[in-house]
């Protein structure tokens, strides 16, 4: 990517807004889909541990593919990885809306994350390598401004689509905007690549693919098939050992697939760090709410969408106002104040009971996504800086696969928490009535006892994963204590011992 730095010193502004629409579209399309999980159970007449995968299947993809963009962004052109992402994108779009049982929604989906999944770090990269490091907190603030656009309007017109029409309308929406984003790529992006001599190692590939796979699938099945299943811990073993064999061969590389060397930098590995952490505990809001909300409370989809609408705003409006904040202070003020309001707000979510107001809960959604607003891009900035400039594209494939497998993590832990707990929940308070029962009742007394029953028990898990998630989000909060303004580290191509094993081998040969 650095000729386009070197060409002009002009930011290539017209390659950066075409990502943009891109990407936004590829997060409005995630955004929509939250609040219609409740309707697609009903639907397709899947459970809550299944129906995960259409998150967890889209995560399992990004997961195994993301860290091979970091090798196609150095050897393929921003054009031809944009009309692939986006080809990828509107094919897997159109699929998702023909969807009649849940197998094919689910192919579509992952259809869809094999192009989000380049999407992201393509447009991160552009971005990096186009601004420099005093000027990318308020660049990234305005490409935060326009993401967050899209949860701002995501759950309300998702909402709005749901109560009026079937929820494969929220695909049908998306397909003819994601086609004519693609019509405008084909047309507008111009820019050239030069022929780079880099190979991609597919044992790498593979290894890789298993490791992070493996992870992956075993922490999404742990949601329904618990955690003695086989199923569980031993695709969770084979992904780690896996992973750890890839780790290694990518460090004995002189040109690494993904290069593992980039944690040396110690403000980068703190970043990805207090990043995964609170993606764990982030997912909390975006899993449970929309079952608490419509599920447990009977809240119309449109109105669960108009609930969450000011917090998305908020987080939208604050994107560019933290992105100067953070040139001018650094991020750790940042990230410690943002944490505070997140620990606080999640604490007070698993508090929730069958009176709580939807004023409450509009305020308390608001202020959350204004502390989390405060956290995630200066974070992730703050470590990126640090990396020397030919490890852009390894930085922002390593963020965004770390991303998908803590957000894996953090939704299978969740489900398993407010499964596990809503279960032995029902028993107990099952047990309970029938002790205090007089005499036998009705068969439709005996029918709403059990929904009494199952509702108290659903509502005691959400408010127990929600407790959880404090805990998480306070891991991230003490770390973030550590953080320091970073400074772009000096590229000593020395320091790379695979690279000087390389030269030095050619040396001695001549």
């Amino acid at each position: 990517m650095e000729h386009v730095k070197n060409e002009s010193k002009r930011p290539p502004y017209g390659i950066i807004v075409i990502l943009m629409i891109g990407a936004f579209i590829a997060f409005l399309n995630n955004t929509l889909l939250n609040i219609a999980l409740p309707s697609i159970m009903a639907d397709l007449e899947v459970d809550a541990s299944t129906v995960q995968w259409l998150t967890t299947g889209f995560m399992l993809v990004n997961g195994i593919l993301i860290p091979t963009t970091a090798f196609l962004i150095q050897k393929y052109s921003v054009r031809k990885l944009f009309l692939v992402a986006m080809g990828l994108f509107t094919a897997g779009t159109i699929l998702a809306g023909m969807a009649h049982v849940f197998p094919v929604l689910l192919i579509g989906r992952m259809t869809q994350a094999s192009g989000s999944a380049i999407m992201m770090p393509l447009l991160m990269n552009v971005m990096l390598v186009s601004f420099p490091i005093e000027k990318r907190g308020a660049a990234m603030g305005i490409f935060g401004l326009v993401l967050m656009g899209a949860p701002a309007i995501g759950p309300t017109l998702s909402g709005w689509l749901i109560e009026h029409y079937d929820w494969r309308m929220l695909f049908h929406f998306v397909t003819p905007i994601a086609a004519i984003v693609l019509l405008i790529g084909f047309f507008l992006l111009k820019d050239k690549k030069d022929k780079v001599d880099i190979r991609l190692d597919f044992l790498s590939v593979l290894l890789t693919s298993v490791g992070f796979g493996g992870l992956l699938y075993g922490f999404s099945s742990a949601g329904k098939q618990g955690w003695d299943s086989p199923q569980v811990y031993l695709t969770i073993a084979i992904g780690a050992v896996s992973l750890l064999v890839s780790i290694l061969r990518q460090l004995k590389q002189d040109q690494p697939m993904l290069n593992y060397r980039i944690f040396k930098y110690p403000m980068f590995a703190l970043s990805s760090v207090i990043s995964m952490v609170l993606t764990m505990a982030m997912f909390s809001g975006m899993l449970l709410l929309p079952i608490y909300v419509q599920t447990i409370r009977g809240i119309s989809p449109l109105d669960a969408g108009l609930m969450m609408l000011p917090g998305a705003i908020l987080m939208a409006l604050m994107s560019p106002i933290t992105g100067k904040l953070f040139d001018k202070f650094g991020g750790r003020i940042l990230a410690i104040t943002g944490l505070v309001i997140t620990v606080v707000t999640s604490y007070l979510f698993s508090q929730l009971s069958l009176e709580t107001t939807y004023t409450q809960l509009l305020l308390l959604y608001s202020v959350r996504m204004l502390g989390m607003s405060m956290v995630m891009m200066p974070v992730s900035t703050n470590g990126l800086n640090q990396l020397p400039a030919r490890y852009y594209p390894h930085g922002t494939a390593m963020n965004n696969t770390l991303q998908q497998v803590s957000g894996a993590i953090g939704t299978a832990l969740l489900v398993t928490v407010m499964s596990n707990r809503a279960e032995s929940k029902a028993k107990e308070l099952g047990e309970a009535a029938m002790a205090n029962l007089t005499e036998q009742p009705t068969q439709e007394a005996l029918a709403q006892m059990k929904q009494q029953i199952m509702m108290n028990a659903t509502l005691d898990g959400i408010n127990f994963a929600f407790f959880v998630s404090v805990f998480i989000a306070a891991v991230a909060l003490v770390l973030a204590f550590f953080m320091k303004r970073a400074k772009q580290a000096e590229d000593n191509f020395e320091e790379n011992s695979a690279e000087k094993k390389v030269i030095n081998n050619k040396l001695a040969e001549n």
